[in-house]
């Protein structure tokens, strides 16, 4: 064949008459995994356990307030044990402590962990996204699916409690949303935390509960600087200024003698989010996963 009829590449683009295929941009990715995501979490057995776990401060909330409406309680009980005070407990008790970085442990550390699961991981990885974006996606999918159930759940237990002792819901609705806005932080910090531990631990939700249920209870209670070390030290920082200064949350907080300012929680909170993210979509971008036989 003469020279002059090789085919020569042309690093211009593509011959002319067919198209370039141009993988869609990191946001737009994320958005279509954020779709696909939310509906299978929604309807997944996980929400069912969710849906459980937040049942138990509302089944608390009702039982309350029906001893209160039918004055079973002593009435010294009745003026000591507030509305305020009693919502404030429940937030710090069922949700801070115990709803929201359980949810965050069981959906963290299975945005990736499920794909390898149901053998699925590939055929995601084999689209034409950013692994990144898929991580991105599937973070934003948990973050609504948990917040639509536990958010709901904070208004009704706050609605049932708040009016126990004559208190009113006007003058507490202020300390409603800085509520509020402290369980959406949780969510954020230890999703953030958990997606991480999912995209690099093989058996990431037994090194998740480990981080719950035993680094961060032996260290909050212990002196030194190891507390800085976990995100409940950082939550309980945002909570006094949500709940009310009574002595019964008096003595709860003086378990926890140190206590860092409100600026300081933010930033380590957003930070953490920040780089655990990173972290996490780096971990996902050049980690190898092999399925199991």
């Amino acid at each position: 064949m003469p020279a002059d009829t090789i085919p020569v590449a042309s690093s211009a683009g593509p011959p002319s008459g067919t198209a370039a295929v141009r993988a869609p941009g990191f946001a737009a990715s994320a958005a279509r995994i954020f779709e696909l995501t939310l509906g299978q979490m929604l309807w997944s057995r996980r929400t069912v356990f969710m849906a459980l776990i937040v049942s138990v401060p509302l089944v608390v909330a009702v039982v309350a307030r029906t001893l209160s409406v039918l004055e079973v309680l002593p009435r010294a009980m009745s003026a000591t044990v507030a509305g305020p005070t009693m919502f404030g407990l429940m937030v710090w008790v069922f949700y801070v402590r115990f709803i929201v970085p359980v949810l965050a442990v069981f959906y963290g550390t299975a945005l990736i962990a499920d794909e390898i699961e149901d053998r699925t991981i590939t055929y995601l990885f084999t689209r034409p996204v950013r692994r990144g974006a898929v991580l991105a996606g599937k973070y934003l999918a948990y973050l609504t699916c948990t917040a639509l159930v536990v958010l709901p759940s904070v208004l009704v237990v706050y609605f049932l409690v708040i009016p126990m002792g004559g208190a009113g819901v006007a003058r507490t609705y202020p300390a409603l949303l800085a509520d509020l806005g402290i369980l959406l932080m949780g969510l954020v910090a230890y999703g953030a935390l958990f997606a991480l531990v999912g995209a690099t631990f093989r058996r990431s939700l037994i090194a998740g509960l480990l981080y719950l249920f035993a680094w961060e209870p032996a260290v909050l209670v212990l002196p030194g600087a190891f507390k800085r070390l976990t995100v409940a030290y950082y939550l309980q920082g945002l909570v006094p200024h949500a709940m009310p200064q009574d002595g019964a949350v008096s003595m709860l907080q003086a378990v926890f003698r140190e206590v860092p300012s409100l600026p300081v929680s933010l930033l380590v909170l957003a930070g953490l989010t920040v780089v655990c993210l990173a972290l996490a979509g780096r971990a996902v971008e050049g980690k190898e996963y092999i399925l199991d036989r």
